[in-house]
């Protein structure tokens, strides 16, 4: 990842539109799935540790996370944090977590089947594993590069690696989709024009609750019905008991 976006990213989780209204998204899914209270949790690949006071309703989550700068970000929120890296230096026993969370972690791995190999020894038997990625190849840009990521997703890619890696894949579906088409517009032009850019930068207050909003309203739609599209993939798989 570039360090200078480490630093925006440490800086923009609290506000920018992105980071809340995925944040609504995920959690709203989560609760579909776990209950309150209870459960053991890890976030693997935390970041600056935006989700972790989220997380902390469903039981005790610890973050790991590799970066420094993040770390020390997410350390401040006062909730546990350890460093640590997929697949082979998480410092957890095996078999010991109810759920985990990999949001927006394994486009920035090498080998993501044997990242995932590695979450299920982790998981105990019937634990829940909760998984976003970007999606769509074709949509690859400048962004992306900034960002570290080795690859985009479709839909039939994440559900081969999650099950060859042995998960049971419960649902499977896009999101971020009422804003996918000026996402795609915006990240077309970019293309054309050259521009080199992340897609961090915040808009005004106005907009960017706008945006914010709009993303959010998604976490209702799911509740419903799957998505055939979206920038983005939000998978939860299980480990087989």
């Amino acid at each position: 990842m570039d360090p200078g976006y480490a630093a925006v990213h440490a800086g923009e989780d609290r506000a920018h539109w992105w980071f809340l209204g995925r944040r609504t998204v995920i959690l709203a899914e989560m609760a579909r799935w776990l209950p309150a209270g209870g459960l053991r949790l890890a976030e693997l690949g935390c970041g600056s540790g935006g989700l972790l006071p989220g997380l902390a309703r469903f039981g005790d989550v610890v973050g790991i996370e590799a970066d420094a700068a993040l770390l020390r970000a997410a350390a401040a929120r006062g909730l546990p944090v350890l460093a640590g890296a997929l697949p082979d230096r998480i410092p957890l026993e095996a078999g010991t977590l109810d759920a985990a969370g990999l949001f927006d972690v394994l486009e920035h791995l090498d080998d993501d089947g044997v990242a995932l190999e590695r979450v299920r020894t982790l998981l105990a038997p019937g634990g829940f594993l909760f998984v976003t990625v970007p999606a769509y190849p074709w949509l690859w840009s400048r962004h992306d590069e900034i960002l570290g990521h080795r690859r985009r997703y479709t839909a039939r890619r994440l559900r081969l690696v999650a099950e060859g890696a042995g998960f049971e894949v419960e649902r499977l579906t896009y999101f971020n989709s009422l804003l996918a088409a000026p996402i795609v517009l915006a990240r077309l032009l970019r293309r054309l024009t050259g521009r080199q850019a992340h897609d961090l930068s915040r808009p005004p207050a106005p907009v960017n609750r706008l945006l914010a909003g709009c993303f959010a309203f998604e976490a209702r739609l799911l509740r419903w019905t799957s998505s055939p599209f979206g920038i983005s993939l939000l998978m939860v798989a299980r480990r087989p008991a």
